[in-house]
This record gives C-alpha cells, structure tokens and sequence, in this order.
C-alpha cells in the first residue's frame, strides 16, 4: 500500500520519523508541493509537503489513524492505494519493515 498525504511543512518531518519508528510504513517520502483548492468557499494556493508512505494492507489502518491524530488540519487528505506490482526484494523489504513492530 501507498498512502498519499499533504500536510503543512512543519508538521511533515515528525509525522514521518513516526511511521516508521513506530513500524508503521518502511519509508515515507516528503515532497513540496505547491497545492490549489477550494475551502469553504474560498480559492486557496499553499505550499504543502506531500507525504508517500509505504506500507502494507495489514498497516495501512493503524498509519492511517496515525496521520490523522497528528495531523493540523480540520479535512486532511490521507489517500491510500494499493501496490498491484513492484520490484519483489523491496516489496519483501516493505514487509519485513512492517512486520517487526506488528
């Protein structure tokens, strides 16, 4: 599984060292993002990080609950998507990661 986030800068890097201290993704990759939406009636244009967690179906609802309780905003986007193929030695490393924390 791959959860996709955006959160304000500052609330990025611990949210990441979380996950996987905590065995909840083997690697998060934190991004800037330049992000443009509508909330509550207004446009708005933020600069974000956008976070991409690895994880696994088996942790997926344990890092979601994770983001969310560290997480600033009222709606944050916490998107997860499934891993339908990928390179087998960093899959099983994403497992393995996963797996000792469980």
């Amino acid at each position: 599984m791959v959860i996709l986030c955006t959160t304000a800068p500052d609330e990025s890097e611990p949210m990441a060292k979380h996950l996987v201290e905590q065995g909840l993704a083997a690697c998060v990759s934190v991004f800037p993002v330049q992000s443009y939406y509508r909330w509550k009636g207004a446009f708005c244009a933020d600069r974000e990080h956008l976070i991409i967690a690895k994880t696994t179906s088996a942790r997926v609802d344990n890092a979601i609950d994770a983001i969310r309780a560290m997480h600033s905003y009222d709606v944050p986007e916490i998107i997860a998507v499934p891993v339908r193929a990928g390179h087998a030695p960093y899959l099983d490393w994403v497992r393995r990661e996963t797996a000792r924390r469980s």
